[in-house]
Order: structure tokens, then sequence, then C-alpha cells
């Protein structure tokens, strides 16, 4: 029997959507890779404009003899997606994603780009366990505040594809380069589960991004000298109100725990990381 709802469950449940825009991938590249992309990595990373998230099905059997008149479907195996598409922007200063995709496939099939241009050529491919990544390839869904987060890990990855990338005279349009990776299977996981967590980060879930108002709420339960909120939080750790008052320096326990450190602020101020 359908019931009322509150305004507040409304707004707990419809008013907080999850955006398309907020993203990040990481990708692995063999070592020879790597080497000529150097230091533009995170550039690269950073470029990467359209990702899917992947998608699966059940494959079933048809079971209609254990029952009269009935017939069951059973699941057998999990089918994956064949492949996943990243769309890159490519950069004006050296096409660094057609540079660096282009550079794995010619070592998959380990190109000679001396005799390439012969008419005798033929192509030799590596073995697989040289040009797959076993782990590595990441697509990170995340909202505005990072309060959420979802983490999919993709097994065996490779680029099987470079799509086309028309160029005309017409109207000047973004020039973009998208890439399909094939892969065996994916995982969702929970980046925050792995490594070892100070007492202080497990007990406050997700310190390393905080929204405005919880970054100072946090700020002001932590420091530990008077004159700033959170006073009475001054013999954490063994250390005693007389000796913080003599020392003239504030004790912050983010420090001691290994979170980011944001100084003496308790206002709202953005994040970063690093002390």
């Amino acid at each position: 029997m359908p019931s009322p709802k509150r305004i507040s469950q409304i707004k707990s449940s419809l008013l907080r959507p999850a955006l398309t825009s907020h993203f990040e991938v990481e990708i692995p590249f063999p070592s020879s890779v790597q080497s000529a992309i150097g230091s533009q990595k995170e550039s690269l990373l950073l470029s990467c404009s359209e990702a899917s998230l992947p998608g699966s099905r059940l494959a079933t059997a048809e079971i209609d003899n254990s029952r009269t008149g009935v017939t069951e479907r059973h699941a057998y195996r999990r089918i994956f997606d064949d492949s996943i598409d990243l769309t890159f922007y490519v950069d004006a200063r050296n096409y660094l994603p057609i540079r660096a995709f282009e550079s794995w496939i010619r070592y998959i099939m380990d190109e000679d780009v001396n005799e390439a241009m012969s008419k005798d050529y033929a192509y030799n491919s590596r073995y697989p366990d040289d040009y797959i990544m076993d782990q590595g390839l990441i697509v990170r869904k995340f909202e505005r505040d990072y309060q959420a987060q979802l983490t999919y890990e993709f097994v065996r990855s490779f680029p099987v594809s470079i799509s086309s990338m028309p160029v005309s005279y017409d109207t000047s349009s973004l020039l973009k380069c998208t890439v399909s990776m094939s892969y065996i299977r994916y995982l969702i996981t929970d980046s925050k589960s792995s490594g070892s967590e100070s007492p202080l980060r497990s007990t406050q879930p997700n310190t390393d991004y905080f929204s405005p108002i919880e970054q100072a709420k946090f700020n002001s339960s932590n420091l530990t000298i008077p004159g700033f909120e959170g006073e009475n939080l001054l013999t954490t750790g063994g250390i005693s109100k007389d000796v913080a008052k003599t020392s003239g320096n504030a004790i912050d326990r983010r420090v001691e725990a290994g979170l980011p450190y944001v100084g003496r602020n308790i206002g709202p101020i953005a994040p970063f990381s690093g002390i």
C-alpha cells in the first residue's frame, strides 16, 4: 500500500544525483611506451574527455526437464563487454594521445620503422604477456565532493583499435582520439581498503578529500593549542595541556596520523595533498 513520503526523504533520495563529468582514468603502459611518453603521462591521462563504465551480462542455460511444464534458466557464465572506449583531446604540441597509443600498437606488432615501408614487409606479433597489462587500467567515478567513489579495475588490458580522426577545411573543432581497450574482466573495488591505515584515518573515512565545510569541521576538531577550536583535545596522544601552552606550537593530530595538513585555518578552505 502506498505510504506518504516526507520532504526530507525525497531530498535525500532524489536531489543528489551522480554526474557524468567527474571521473578519471589510469592507464598502464609497457615500459617501452612509457619511455616515449616520459613525464607527460599525467597530461595524457588528464586529456581523457570520455570513458564508459563497463557492463556485463549472464549467460544462462534453459532447464526444461527437471519439472513437468516448467522452464527455468540457470546462470553458468558472466560475459563482459569486449572493450572499453577512451576518448582523448589531442594536444597541438606533440599529438601525445596519438603518438602514445600508436607506439603501443607498434610495439605489439613488433614493427620495424626502417623496414615497414618495404612491400615485402610482414608483421609478427609479440608474445601476449609482453604487451598485455595484467592490472593498471582503472576508471574511477567520483562526485564533486569526493565523498562517493566507484573504482573499476580492468584485467589484462591492451589497445585493439584507434578510431579514424577526420580532418577537413570546414569549421574547426577539437581533434579527439578514441582508443578501444580490450580486457577479459573488470572488478569494482574499494580504493580505500588497501594498504595500512592509521587509527585516525579509519575513524574518519575519506579524509583525503573534504568539502569545504567538512574541512573546516575537521580542522577545528584536531588543532591542539589553546585559542583554537578543539581545545579539549590537547591531551590527545599523551600531550598535556600545560606542555602545549608553553610550547607555543600547535600540534595537529592529522600530521601525526599522516593525513593532509592544511595549516591552522579553521574556516572553510580548499583541501590539498601533502604536508
